[in-house]
């Protein structure tokens, strides 16, 4: 192999590389966002009582569910353009282990279905139903891998930084903890979507944060 053969195999590898942690940069900003537009224009849904997991149900329940999915995908790609980049240097295993896990948690929460609950869609329980179908525990699932494996992912990454971006890393972590289990059923609603953009966030940042680690 020339020189020349060698330089433009790397550069593609980089490319690559840097096409798929780009892929991952995008997750967070993708399922928040389009999560946030749907429940302030979808006629009835209130967010300060319901989850943005019920909009995977009733007439555009698709767009959720597609929101969930394509997440899924982008997250998976993310992890392995984290894996690439990453290869052989600290948190380069079991950090985009555990993004990976976000991917597939996130596929299927929006493959599992919750059950309807909280008034939606119209006609639905006003609170929980009495009983969860199997679907909806597989969508709690879910939703459990998701931000369990994000948050801890979070403090796996703190080893590769510098003594700022570890105190970040750690105090993403530990906020999304606490805003997760803080004893308020009233605003779950709310913190479930704040805990999301927190450790979205955090994802976000590492990926643009690798690649601009790769040009230097």
């Amino acid at each position: 192999m020339t020189s020349t053969t060698l330089t433009r195999a790397t550069s593609g590898s980089a490319v690559r590389t840097a096409t798929l942690l780009r892929a991952g940069a995008t997750a967070g900003p993708l399922f928040v966002g389009l999560g946030l537009a749907q429940a302030f224009t979808r006629d009835g849904f209130d967010l300060g009582q319901q989850p943005l997991s019920l909009l995977t149900l009733g007439e555009y329940g698709w767009l959720q569910i597609g929101n969930f999915v394509v997440s899924g995908l982008l997250a998976l790609a993310g992890a392995a353009g984290l894996r690439r980049a990453l290869r052989g240097q600290r948190a380069g295993t079991w950090g985009p282990a555990l993004v990976a896990v976000l991917g597939v948690g996130l596929i299927i929460a929006g493959v599992l279905r919750p059950d309807p609950s909280m008034g939606w869609p119209a006609g639905a329980p006003a609170g929980n139903p009495p009983t969860m179908s199997w679907h909806s525990y597989g969508h709690g699932v879910g939703a459990m891998l998701s931000f369990g494996s994000l948050t801890i992912a979070c403090l796996v990454f703190a080893r590769r930084f510098g003594r700022l971006g570890a105190l970040l890393s750690v105090l993403v972590a530990l906020a999304t903890v606490v805003v997760m289990a803080w004893p308020d059923q009233g605003s779950i609603s709310v913190r479930m979507v704040l805990g999301s953009a927190l450790v979205f966030g955090w994802l976000t940042a590492v990926s643009l944060h690798t690649i601009n680690e790769r040009k230097h």
